[in-house]
């Protein structure tokens, strides 16, 4: 389940096709790269193909001009990478964030390319988003960037061509795929629910899709728990996030007679080696919006101390890279299970796997 060894590619690959530089693997693209061209070089993938797989089949940016509440105007930028249709129509993740780089929607749209096709699902990867941050927008200002994004788009989206999915299941990300739907609609004048997924039910939405992910990691979990006999009948989880993913997989794990010792959100984290009153701390999030302010009997500490502590499984559930150079050392988990895209870089899950750390790589889990 961890990163395989490298065998090599034919001659002619090698001479055209040069691997990815090392110097950057802690990046989301260089990861996603380095874990290809492992997997390539094991598989034997025809150079031919190679050649293809790695590179994207269009990038597309657009300016996104938004009227602020002020009555200004500012200029956002947008960009939509597809990474390859051989399956099919395009599909994939729409971002909204203020740090949003290229390289980044590069490495989500390989991901959902490997994704789609290890499943055999008949979608290519995308994936794209809006350089704003929605922290600081209102709800009227992100709703116009989003419109204004999905029109400046209308030659490269749809059914048959690219479908928008939620970058998390979280409701503010369903008003999007929401807004997405409605601006689509307008212009070829009848509804196209299929232009996006992980809308709101009320609007076609699936039921049971704001626990899927989470469900999916259960599942494997178990699995993987079996296969390398690691834990007892009530194994210590550490889960950083505390969202849709993180939150719902902590619930169902304590459920299922976990020991759920860490889990946090941007704000910090709680740790109690006995385990964690996992409802109690979600009802708090759930009417507060944040984990801060929680009370209870556990530590608080920070993102980066709950990575290190020891535990049977460390499930990173939160953003890329939580588990690099910087702290790869100081994992003390018996098992990592990636709830992320791309939450250990390659450098790091080559550590963990000489050190005999299990790692369950995103594109299983």
């Amino acid at each position: 389940m961890s990163t395989p060894a490298k065998t090599p590619l034919p001659q002619d690959a090698v001479e055209h096709l040069p691997s990815t530089p090392t110097l950057d693997e802690e990046s989301p693209f260089a990861t996603m790269m380095i874990q290809f061209d492992a997997a390539a070089r094991m598989l034997g993938i025809d150079a031919r193909e190679y050649a293809i797989l790695r590179k994207p089949d269009r990038e597309v940016t657009v300016a996104v001009p938004v009227r602020l509440d002020d009555d200004s105007i500012q200029v956002f930028d947008g960009y939509r990478v597809q990474h390859n249709q051989g399956l099919g129509p395009f599909i994939g993740p729409l971002l909204v964030s203020a740090d949003l780089k290229i390289d980044e929607l590069r490495a989500l749209a390989a991901w959902m390319t490997w994704k789609c096709a290890v499943l055999n699902i008949p979608f290519g990867g995308a994936a794209g988003g809006i350089a704003m941050n929605p922290a600081k927008a209102s709800p009227g200002e992100l709703e116009r960037a989003v419109r204004r994004y999905t029109a400046n788009l209308l030659d490269s989206i749809g059914p048959d061509r690219d479908v928008f999915t939620p970058e998390v299941v979280a409701e503010e990300h369903m008003e999007m795929m929401a807004w997405v739907m409605d601006t689509v609609s307008m212009h070829v004048r009848h509804t196209e629910y299929a232009v996006v997924t992980g809308k709101p039910e009320g609007l076609g939405g699936t039921p049971g899709h704001h626990d899927a992910v989470a469900q999916g990691l259960r599942v494997i979990l178990g699995l993987a728990l079996d296969h390398f006999a690691i834990g007892d009948h009530s194994p210590g989880i550490i889960i950083q996030g505390a969202g849709r993913v993180g939150g719902t997989l902590a619930r169902l794990l304590h459920g299922d007679g976990f020991r759920v010792l860490g889990i946090s959100d941007i704000h910090g984290a709680f740790y109690d080696a006995d385990g964690l009153d996992i409802p109690s701390i979600l009802e708090w999030r759930r009417n507060h919006g944040t984990l801060e302010g929680c009370g209870g009997e556990f530590q608080r500490i920070t993102n980066e101390e709950l990575l290190v502590l020891p535990c049977d499984v460390l499930a990173p559930c939160a953003a890329a890279n939580a588990i690099t150079r910087r702290n790869v050392e100081d994992v003390q988990a018996k098992l990592v299970l990636e709830g992320a895209h791309g939450p250990v870089s390659a450098r790091a899950d080559r550590d963990l796997q000489d050190r005999g750390i299990q790692v369950v790589p995103d594109i299983l889990a």
